[in-house]
């Protein structure tokens, strides 16, 4: 197949730090490239990829700190029209940003929601029925009713880039952006509670330094508590590998959360509080433990010895793999040309 995958502009595929949407775009298409089809990305100039990339700004937006970064996004717009002849499919990362273009577009559409869906988005959404939407997990799809959701695909990791440790060293790991709703404030008061140490890794994004500065940073000693920065990927596998076990006390309806399924096929548990997927990816008592309180995650972390971190490992091998998922995309792909071919009969 000749596909065109359409990253968001703000961070470069891969991700050089934080980026899950960008991580799981630059694996989906090194894997299609892999299998034979011809893939051309669209994305940021430093952007690395196998595929054809075709640069619509020399550098993520996030990077270029321009003053008005969205009129860059009507360049790709347009760069998507003039090209669209070369694709039987065009798979769309970018959701609302890209959604208006589907109207002018002769090859079949796919849009994988990274996001959590609020109400303005399912109005829009449903205004667009020609497109076909993936969500990443069914409390995802569940969010968004009478939109086209042709299929759940859950996000699949290359196990073999994540090293399994069976004897992690004694601290706790909270790693995300920080951002109120990712719950590092929660992290830090339950890790506290628990007299246990607790790393922090993320980046601060535009628009939370502030709740870092007089919500986090305060609660950080440097001892108990510490802020280690943002990660890249091999900074990150090494947090994952050696904590023994991850905190994710969420605050959101979180759509998938790649950090639980990277931790713990690092062999490392997941308590995480009980909303949105986390009741699709943790195996309550088994790979981690789904809480729905404070005091519970507290008692969570005491009885941590109890799940085998094998398991751990083995439950995202089975579930959480990347050849699993671009097989469901790759069949999405051709099931769709297929019913396209059989319309126009």
């Amino acid at each position: 197949m000749r596909i065109a995958q359409v990253a968001p502009l703000w961070i470069p595929v891969p991700p050089y730090t934080y980026g899950g949407t960008e991580l799981i775009v630059s694996w989906l298409t090194e894997e299609l490239v892999k299998r034979g089809h011809q893939v051309t990305l669209f994305a940021s100039g430093d952007s690395k990829t196998s595929a054809r990339l075709v640069p619509i700004w020399h550098n993520s937006l996030w990077r270029a700190h321009l003053h008005t970064p969205h009129a860059v996004y009507s360049l790709l717009y347009k760069k998507i029209l003039e090209m669209q002849d070369e694709f039987d499919i065009i798979h769309d990362h970018c959701e609302f940003y890209t959604t208006h273009l589907s109207t002018l577009l002769k090859p079949p559409i796919v849009s994988t929601i990274h996001h959590p869906i609020y109400e303005e988005m399912i109005v829009l959404f449903k205004k667009f029925p020609k497109i076909n939407y993936v969500t990443i997990s069914k409390s995802q799809k569940k969010s968004a009713p009478g939109i086209n959701a042709v299929k759940t695909i859950y996000h699949g990791l290359p196990i073999e880039k994540y090293e399994f440790n069976p004897k992690p060293k004694d601290y706790l790991l909270w790693l995300s952006k920080i951002a109120p709703e990712k719950g590092p404030a929660e992290a830090i008061e339950i890790a506290k509670a628990a007299g246990e140490k607790l790393i922090i890794s993320g980046p601060i994004l535009p628009g939370y330094g502030d709740y870092f500065d007089y919500r986090i940073k305060p609660l950080i000693d440097g001892k108990q508590i510490q802020f280690v920065g943002v990660a890249d990927f091999q900074k990150k596998v090494e947090l994952f590998k050696n904590a023994k076990a991850f905190i994710y006390p969420i605050k959101r309806q979180e759509p998938f959360g790649l950090v639980v399924t990277e931790a713990m096929v690092c062999g490392t548990p997941v308590i995480a509080y009980n909303r949105g997927s986390m009741p699709e990816l943790i195996k309550d008592k088994k790979t981690g433990f789904l809480v729905s309180s404070k005091e519970e995650a507290i008692e969570a972390v005491k009885n941590i010895d109890q799940i085998k971190r094998i398991d751990c490992r083995r439950h995202v091998v089975r579930k959480f793999n990347l050849k699993k998922m671009v097989n469901k995309y790759e069949a999405l792909y051709y099931k769709i040309l297929k019913n396209q071919k059989n319309e126009k009969k």
